[in-house]
Protein backbone atom coordinates (compact mmCIF):
# COMPACT_ATOMS: atom_id res chain seq x y z
CA UNK A 1 0.00 0.00 0.00
CA UNK A 2 2.95 2.25 0.54
CA UNK A 3 3.74 3.28 -3.74
CA UNK A 4 -0.14 3.95 -3.67
CA UNK A 5 0.17 5.91 -0.60
CA UNK A 6 3.32 8.12 -1.98
CA UNK A 7 1.68 8.23 -5.62
CA UNK A 8 -1.59 10.21 -4.15
CA UNK A 9 0.48 12.41 -1.50
CA UNK A 10 -0.11 15.55 -3.74
CA UNK A 11 -4.39 14.97 -2.92
CA UNK A 12 -3.56 12.87 -0.04
CA UNK A 13 -6.56 14.43 1.58
CA UNK A 14 -9.31 13.88 -1.24
CA UNK A 15 -7.47 10.51 -1.34
CA UNK A 16 -7.74 9.49 2.52
CA UNK A 17 -11.49 10.58 2.49
CA UNK A 18 -12.48 8.39 -0.28
CA UNK A 19 -10.74 5.48 1.22
CA UNK A 20 -12.23 6.13 4.59
CA UNK A 21 -15.72 6.15 2.71
CA UNK A 22 -15.10 2.69 1.49
CA UNK A 23 -14.39 1.31 4.70
CA UNK A 24 -16.99 3.01 6.56
CA UNK A 25 -14.38 5.50 8.45
CA UNK A 26 -12.12 3.50 9.85
CA UNK A 27 -9.03 1.45 7.96
CA UNK A 28 -5.87 -0.37 8.90
CA UNK A 29 -3.40 0.54 6.63
CA UNK A 30 -0.22 -1.77 6.91
CA UNK A 31 3.38 -0.67 5.26
CA UNK A 32 5.76 -3.31 5.40
CA UNK A 33 7.86 -4.04 8.66
CA UNK A 34 11.02 -2.32 8.28
CA UNK A 35 9.38 0.89 7.18
CA UNK A 36 7.44 1.84 10.47
CA UNK A 37 4.89 3.24 8.00
CA UNK A 38 1.77 1.36 9.36
CA UNK A 39 -1.33 3.46 11.05
CA UNK A 40 -5.12 3.09 11.53
CA UNK A 41 -7.06 6.22 9.96
CA UNK A 42 -10.21 6.63 11.18
CA UNK A 43 -13.21 9.80 10.90
CA UNK A 44 -16.01 8.07 13.05
CA UNK A 45 -17.22 10.67 15.03
CA UNK A 46 -17.53 8.14 17.99
CA UNK A 47 -13.88 7.36 16.99
CA UNK A 48 -12.73 10.72 17.51
CA UNK A 49 -14.56 11.20 20.70
CA UNK A 50 -13.46 8.04 22.10
CA UNK A 51 -9.10 9.20 21.39
CA UNK A 52 -9.67 13.17 21.58
CA UNK A 53 -12.18 13.00 25.01
CA UNK A 54 -13.41 9.65 26.70
CA UNK A 55 -10.02 7.84 26.58
CA UNK A 56 -7.32 11.09 26.26
CA UNK A 57 -5.51 9.85 28.88
CA UNK A 58 -4.65 6.33 26.89
CA UNK A 59 -2.84 8.03 23.85
CA UNK A 60 -0.24 10.57 23.51
CA UNK A 61 2.75 11.72 20.67
CA UNK A 62 4.80 8.97 20.59
CA UNK A 63 8.40 8.72 19.85
CA UNK A 64 7.81 9.31 16.08
CA UNK A 65 6.06 12.39 16.70
CA UNK A 66 9.02 13.52 18.44
CA UNK A 67 11.21 12.53 15.70
CA UNK A 68 9.32 14.15 12.88
CA UNK A 69 8.69 17.56 14.91
CA UNK A 70 12.02 18.01 16.33
CA UNK A 71 12.27 21.68 15.75
CA UNK A 72 9.71 21.94 17.96
CA UNK A 73 11.11 20.49 20.82
CA UNK A 74 10.16 21.92 23.64
CA UNK A 75 7.46 23.85 22.59
CA UNK A 76 3.48 22.81 23.80
CA UNK A 77 3.20 20.83 20.17
CA UNK A 78 6.22 18.27 20.87
CA UNK A 79 7.04 18.75 24.86
CA UNK A 80 6.72 15.74 27.56
CA UNK A 81 3.49 15.64 28.86
CA UNK A 82 4.57 17.05 32.41
CA UNK A 83 5.95 19.96 30.56
CA UNK A 84 3.06 20.06 28.35
CA UNK A 85 0.57 20.28 31.33
CA UNK A 86 2.23 23.10 32.94
CA UNK A 87 2.49 25.21 29.06
CA UNK A 88 -1.06 24.22 28.77
CA UNK A 89 -1.69 25.79 31.91
CA UNK A 90 0.08 29.03 31.00
CA UNK A 91 -1.24 29.50 27.65
CA UNK A 92 -4.90 28.92 28.87
CA UNK A 93 -4.28 31.39 31.89
CA UNK A 94 -2.72 34.33 29.32
CA UNK A 95 -5.48 33.68 26.20
CA UNK A 96 -7.95 33.90 28.53
CA UNK A 97 -7.01 37.33 30.07
CA UNK A 98 -8.80 40.06 29.32
CA UNK A 99 -6.08 42.37 28.44
CA UNK A 100 -4.93 39.76 25.81
CA UNK A 101 -7.91 39.54 23.87
CA UNK A 102 -8.11 43.46 23.94
CA UNK A 103 -4.28 43.33 23.00
CA UNK A 104 -5.17 41.13 20.09
CA UNK A 105 -8.73 42.58 18.80
CA UNK A 106 -6.45 45.80 18.50
CA UNK A 107 -3.78 44.65 16.68
CA UNK A 108 -5.93 42.61 14.25
CA UNK A 109 -7.95 45.88 13.30
CA UNK A 110 -5.09 48.30 13.19
CA UNK A 111 -2.86 45.88 10.97
CA UNK A 112 -6.45 45.49 8.82
CA UNK A 113 -6.53 49.17 8.26
CA UNK A 114 -3.21 49.97 8.27
CA UNK A 115 -2.29 47.76 5.98
CA UNK A 116 -4.31 45.04 4.37
CA UNK A 117 -6.80 46.88 3.21
CA UNK A 118 -4.65 49.78 1.68
CA UNK A 119 -2.56 47.22 -0.08
CA UNK A 120 -5.36 45.53 -1.79
CA UNK A 121 -6.93 48.67 -2.64
CA UNK A 122 -3.57 49.57 -4.25
CA UNK A 123 -3.56 46.38 -5.98
CA UNK A 124 -6.87 46.82 -7.19
CA UNK A 125 -6.26 50.50 -8.60
CA UNK A 126 -3.06 49.32 -10.10
CA UNK A 127 -4.25 46.23 -11.80
CA UNK A 128 -1.75 44.00 -10.11
CA UNK A 129 -1.72 40.04 -9.66
CA UNK A 130 -0.95 38.91 -6.69
CA UNK A 131 -1.27 35.41 -4.61
CA UNK A 132 -3.76 36.17 -1.80
CA UNK A 133 -2.46 32.98 0.57
CA UNK A 134 0.73 35.06 0.36
CA UNK A 135 -0.68 38.27 1.08
CA UNK A 136 -2.89 36.16 3.85
CA UNK A 137 0.21 34.58 5.42
CA UNK A 138 2.02 38.15 5.73
CA UNK A 139 -0.98 39.48 7.12
CA UNK A 140 -0.84 36.68 9.88
CA UNK A 141 2.67 36.73 10.56
CA UNK A 142 3.15 40.28 11.34
CA UNK A 143 0.04 40.33 13.85
CA UNK A 144 1.42 37.13 15.57
CA UNK A 145 4.79 39.06 15.38
CA UNK A 146 3.10 42.10 17.12
CA UNK A 147 0.99 39.63 19.85
CA UNK A 148 4.40 37.67 20.52
CA UNK A 149 6.87 40.29 20.71
CA UNK A 150 4.91 44.05 20.65
CA UNK A 151 6.71 45.00 17.29
CA UNK A 152 5.13 45.03 13.42
CA UNK A 153 8.26 42.97 11.22
CA UNK A 154 6.32 44.86 7.89
CA UNK A 155 6.32 41.64 5.82
CA UNK A 156 2.80 42.83 4.48
CA UNK A 157 3.35 46.59 3.57
CA UNK A 158 0.42 49.09 2.71
CA UNK A 159 1.68 49.59 -0.94
CA UNK A 160 2.12 47.11 -3.78
CA UNK A 161 5.47 47.97 -5.20
CA UNK A 162 7.04 47.83 -1.06
CA UNK A 163 6.15 44.00 -1.35
CA UNK A 164 9.79 41.80 -0.94
CA UNK A 165 10.62 38.54 -0.40
CA UNK A 166 11.65 37.44 3.24
CA UNK A 167 13.08 34.38 4.01
CA UNK A 168 12.26 33.84 7.55
CA UNK A 169 8.54 34.63 6.54
CA UNK A 170 8.81 31.92 4.19
CA UNK A 171 10.19 29.26 6.82
CA UNK A 172 6.54 27.91 7.99
CA UNK A 173 4.95 26.83 4.93
CA UNK A 174 8.16 25.03 4.06
CA UNK A 175 8.26 23.24 7.28
CA UNK A 176 4.51 22.48 7.28
CA UNK A 177 5.02 21.07 3.54
CA UNK A 178 8.45 18.70 4.68
CA UNK A 179 6.71 17.63 8.02
CA UNK A 180 3.72 16.47 5.86
CA UNK A 181 6.18 14.70 3.71
CA UNK A 182 7.83 12.82 7.24
CA UNK A 183 4.71 11.21 8.02
CA UNK A 184 4.46 9.12 4.78
CA UNK A 185 7.78 7.99 3.94
CA UNK A 186 10.12 5.29 5.95
CA UNK A 187 11.83 7.45 8.62
CA UNK A 188 15.31 5.56 7.65
CA UNK A 189 14.92 7.21 4.42
CA UNK A 190 14.44 11.22 5.76
CA UNK A 191 16.80 10.66 8.13
CA UNK A 192 19.36 9.63 5.44
CA UNK A 193 18.15 12.70 3.02
CA UNK A 194 18.69 15.01 6.26
CA UNK A 195 22.17 13.51 7.07
CA UNK A 196 23.31 13.72 3.55
CA UNK A 197 21.43 17.45 4.12
CA UNK A 198 19.08 16.62 0.41
CA UNK A 199 16.54 17.14 -1.12
CA UNK A 200 13.14 18.26 1.33
CA UNK A 201 15.54 17.94 4.67
CA UNK A 202 18.13 20.92 3.00
CA UNK A 203 14.89 22.78 2.24
CA UNK A 204 13.99 22.50 5.67
CA UNK A 205 17.15 22.55 7.36
CA UNK A 206 16.94 26.14 5.70
CA UNK A 207 13.58 26.93 6.84
CA UNK A 208 14.63 26.15 10.57
CA UNK A 209 18.00 28.26 10.57
CA UNK A 210 15.81 31.06 9.08
CA UNK A 211 13.06 31.13 11.48
CA UNK A 212 15.06 30.26 14.62
CA UNK A 213 17.99 33.46 13.66
CA UNK A 214 14.64 35.37 13.46
CA UNK A 215 13.19 34.31 16.54
CA UNK A 216 16.43 34.62 18.72
CA UNK A 217 16.54 38.21 16.81
CA UNK A 218 13.25 39.07 17.98
CA UNK A 219 13.46 38.10 21.74
CA UNK A 220 16.83 39.78 22.05
CA UNK A 221 15.16 43.43 20.91
CA UNK A 222 11.98 42.47 22.44
CA UNK A 223 13.83 42.10 25.86
CA UNK A 224 16.13 45.49 25.07
CA UNK A 225 12.59 47.29 24.32
CA UNK A 226 11.48 45.87 27.88
CA UNK A 227 14.58 47.58 29.55
CA UNK A 228 13.51 50.80 28.18
CA UNK A 229 10.11 50.88 29.40
CA UNK A 230 8.71 51.95 32.48
CA UNK A 231 7.41 49.28 35.04
CA UNK A 232 4.11 51.09 35.69
CA UNK A 233 3.49 50.34 31.87
CA UNK A 234 0.89 47.51 30.86
CA UNK A 235 2.10 44.46 29.85
CA UNK A 236 0.37 43.50 26.46
CA UNK A 237 2.29 41.03 24.72
CA UNK A 238 3.47 37.52 25.10
CA UNK A 239 6.96 37.92 25.47
CA UNK A 240 6.35 40.16 28.56
CA UNK A 241 3.97 38.21 29.78
CA UNK A 242 6.29 35.21 29.72
CA UNK A 243 8.85 37.17 31.72
CA UNK A 244 7.15 38.03 34.30
CA UNK A 245 5.09 34.44 34.51
CA UNK A 246 8.95 32.74 34.65
CA UNK A 247 11.31 35.88 36.50
CA UNK A 248 10.62 34.14 39.88
CA UNK A 249 11.08 30.50 38.18
CA UNK A 250 14.92 30.66 36.55
CA UNK A 251 13.68 30.05 33.45
CA UNK A 252 14.05 33.29 31.53
CA UNK A 253 16.86 31.97 29.11
CA UNK A 254 16.27 32.28 25.62
CA UNK A 255 15.73 28.66 24.53
CA UNK A 256 12.96 28.92 26.69
CA UNK A 257 11.07 31.93 25.74
CA UNK A 258 11.92 31.05 22.24
CA UNK A 259 10.17 27.41 22.37
CA UNK A 260 7.00 28.55 24.43
CA UNK A 261 6.72 31.61 21.46
CA UNK A 262 6.97 29.69 18.66
CA UNK A 263 3.27 28.12 19.91
CA UNK A 264 2.31 31.15 18.43
CA UNK A 265 3.54 30.97 15.32
CA UNK A 266 2.29 27.15 14.87
CA UNK A 267 -0.88 27.95 16.28
CA UNK A 268 -1.81 31.15 14.11
CA UNK A 269 0.21 31.91 11.12
CA UNK A 270 -0.55 28.47 8.86
CA UNK A 271 -3.91 28.48 10.20
CA UNK A 272 -5.73 31.19 9.68
CA UNK A 273 -4.08 32.11 6.48
CA UNK A 274 -5.16 28.92 5.09
CA UNK A 275 -8.51 29.29 6.45
CA UNK A 276 -8.75 32.99 4.78
CA UNK A 277 -7.80 31.94 1.67
CA UNK A 278 -10.38 29.26 1.29
CA UNK A 279 -12.89 31.49 2.26
CA UNK A 280 -12.13 34.31 0.35
CA UNK A 281 -11.64 31.25 -2.85
CA UNK A 282 -15.28 29.74 -1.38
CA UNK A 283 -17.87 33.05 -1.50
CA UNK A 284 -15.74 34.00 -4.65
CA UNK A 285 -16.82 31.13 -6.57
CA UNK A 286 -20.78 31.24 -4.59
CA UNK A 287 -21.84 34.88 -5.90
CA UNK A 288 -25.28 33.93 -4.05
CA UNK A 289 -23.76 33.29 -0.77
CA UNK A 290 -21.52 36.75 -1.18
CA UNK A 291 -24.89 39.16 -2.01
CA UNK A 292 -26.06 38.21 1.31
CA UNK A 293 -23.28 38.62 3.43
CA UNK A 294 -22.27 41.90 1.92
CA UNK A 295 -26.10 42.47 2.24
CA UNK A 296 -26.26 41.33 6.11
CA UNK A 297 -22.62 43.85 6.89
CA UNK A 298 -24.84 46.43 5.07
CA UNK A 299 -27.88 45.91 7.19
CA UNK A 300 -26.17 45.48 10.72
CA UNK A 301 -23.08 47.84 10.83
CA UNK A 302 -23.38 51.21 10.80
CA UNK A 303 -22.36 53.18 7.80
CA UNK A 304 -18.38 53.85 8.15
CA UNK A 305 -15.30 55.46 6.39
CA UNK A 306 -13.09 53.67 4.39
CA UNK A 307 -11.46 51.12 5.85
CA UNK A 308 -13.11 51.16 9.32
CA UNK A 309 -13.92 48.54 11.29
CA UNK A 310 -17.19 47.35 13.02
CA UNK A 311 -15.56 47.68 16.67
CA UNK A 312 -18.86 47.26 18.72
CA UNK A 313 -19.13 43.18 19.36
CA UNK A 314 -23.30 44.12 19.34
CA UNK A 315 -23.01 44.94 15.78
CA UNK A 316 -20.54 41.80 14.78
CA UNK A 317 -23.51 39.44 16.46
CA UNK A 318 -25.99 40.37 14.13
CA UNK A 319 -23.49 38.83 11.54
CA UNK A 320 -25.21 35.42 11.93
CA UNK A 321 -25.05 34.08 7.92
CA UNK A 322 -21.15 35.81 8.00
CA UNK A 323 -20.82 33.02 10.62
CA UNK A 324 -22.28 30.68 9.30
CA UNK A 325 -19.88 31.02 5.98
CA UNK A 326 -17.24 31.12 8.44
CA UNK A 327 -18.36 27.60 9.74
CA UNK A 328 -18.56 26.02 7.05
CA UNK A 329 -15.19 27.18 5.45
CA UNK A 330 -13.82 25.41 8.60
CA UNK A 331 -16.15 22.03 7.59
CA UNK A 332 -14.68 21.80 4.34
CA UNK A 333 -11.16 22.90 4.59
CA UNK A 334 -10.09 22.69 8.43
CA UNK A 335 -6.87 24.79 9.45
CA UNK A 336 -5.61 21.11 10.60
CA UNK A 337 -6.53 18.24 8.27
CA UNK A 338 -5.44 15.42 10.56
CA UNK A 339 -4.45 14.89 13.94
CA UNK A 340 -1.31 12.08 14.89
CA UNK A 341 -1.52 10.81 17.76
CA UNK A 342 -0.18 7.05 19.45
CA UNK A 343 -1.59 4.38 21.80
CA UNK A 344 0.01 3.91 25.19
CA UNK A 345 -1.95 0.75 25.91
CA UNK A 346 -4.47 -1.79 24.10
CA UNK A 347 -7.85 -0.31 23.40
CA UNK A 348 -10.80 -0.72 21.65
CA UNK A 349 -12.08 2.09 19.32
CA UNK A 350 -16.63 2.22 19.46
CA UNK A 351 -16.35 0.87 15.54
CA UNK A 352 -14.52 -2.46 17.29
CA UNK A 353 -10.94 -1.50 15.90
CA UNK A 354 -9.02 -3.07 18.26
CA UNK A 355 -5.49 -1.06 19.21
CA UNK A 356 -2.46 -2.53 20.30
CA UNK A 357 0.14 -0.26 22.17
CA UNK A 358 1.99 1.96 20.36
CA UNK A 359 -0.22 1.85 17.19
CA UNK A 360 -0.09 5.46 15.14
CA UNK A 361 -3.52 6.61 14.59
CA UNK A 362 -4.58 9.90 12.26
CA UNK A 363 -8.14 10.91 12.75
CA UNK A 364 -8.90 13.28 9.48
CA UNK A 365 -11.07 16.14 9.85
CA UNK A 366 -10.94 16.86 6.76
CA UNK A 367 -12.62 13.42 5.78
CA UNK A 368 -15.31 14.01 8.75
CA UNK A 369 -16.52 17.43 7.22
CA UNK A 370 -17.14 15.24 3.50
CA UNK A 371 -18.98 12.12 5.93
CA UNK A 372 -22.71 11.82 4.49
CA UNK A 373 -23.63 9.88 7.79
CA UNK A 374 -22.17 13.37 9.53
CA UNK A 375 -23.53 15.92 7.39
CA UNK A 376 -26.09 14.50 5.05
CA UNK A 377 -26.14 14.12 1.37
CA UNK A 378 -25.55 17.79 0.27
CA UNK A 379 -21.82 17.59 2.40
CA UNK A 380 -19.66 18.49 -0.42
CA UNK A 381 -21.88 21.75 -0.92
CA UNK A 382 -21.06 25.21 0.71
CA UNK A 383 -24.40 25.98 2.60
CA UNK A 384 -23.75 28.36 4.70
CA UNK A 385 -27.75 27.69 5.86
CA UNK A 386 -26.54 24.98 7.45
CA UNK A 387 -25.65 26.51 10.45
CA UNK A 388 -28.27 29.24 10.71
CA UNK A 389 -31.59 27.86 12.71
CA UNK A 390 -34.79 28.61 11.43
CA UNK A 391 -34.74 31.65 14.76
CA UNK A 392 -31.67 32.95 12.90
CA UNK A 393 -29.25 32.10 15.40
CA UNK A 394 -25.98 29.89 14.65
CA UNK A 395 -26.45 25.97 15.45
CA UNK A 396 -23.78 24.43 17.18
CA UNK A 397 -22.63 20.80 17.01
CA UNK A 398 -20.61 18.37 19.02
CA UNK A 399 -16.89 19.37 19.34
CA UNK A 400 -16.10 16.05 18.24
CA UNK A 401 -18.07 16.20 14.78
CA UNK A 402 -16.60 19.81 13.83
CA UNK A 403 -13.50 21.25 15.47
CA UNK A 404 -13.02 24.90 15.24
CA UNK A 405 -11.67 28.06 17.02
CA UNK A 406 -12.80 28.80 19.88
CA UNK A 407 -15.75 31.15 21.06
CA UNK A 408 -13.13 34.24 21.46
CA UNK A 409 -10.98 33.87 18.72
CA UNK A 410 -14.38 33.47 16.09
CA UNK A 411 -15.53 36.89 16.86
CA UNK A 412 -12.06 38.06 15.69
CA UNK A 413 -13.13 36.08 12.60
CA UNK A 414 -15.75 37.89 11.87
CA UNK A 415 -14.39 41.11 12.69
CA UNK A 416 -11.84 40.20 10.05
CA UNK A 417 -14.29 39.13 7.66
CA UNK A 418 -16.98 42.03 8.24
CA UNK A 419 -14.41 44.41 7.24
CA UNK A 420 -13.99 43.61 3.19
CA UNK A 421 -17.08 44.51 2.51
Amino acid sequence: MLPALLRHLSNFHDHTTLVLKHHGGTFRFEGAWFTNTGFIGTSDPMNVNHIASKNFSNYGRGSNFQDIFYFFQGSILNSHPDVWKQQRAMFNSYLKRKTFMNFFQQTMKKKLEKCLLPFLNDVSEIGAHVDLEDVFSRFTFDSICTIAFGFDPNCLPNKFNELRDIAYQKSLPVMDEVIIYRHFIPSYLWKLQKWLNVGHERKLREAEENLDRFLYESITFSKQEQCKCSSSEEMDDFLKALTKEGSGKGEMDEKYLRDNVITLFLAGNGPVSSALSWFFWLVSTHPIVEAKIIQEIKDNCPTQEENQIPSRDEYLDKLVYLHGAICETLRLYPPVPFEHICSIKSDILPSGERISPNTRLLYSLYAMGRMEQIWGEDCMEFKPERWVSERGHIIHVPSYKFIAFNQDLEVVWVRILASFK
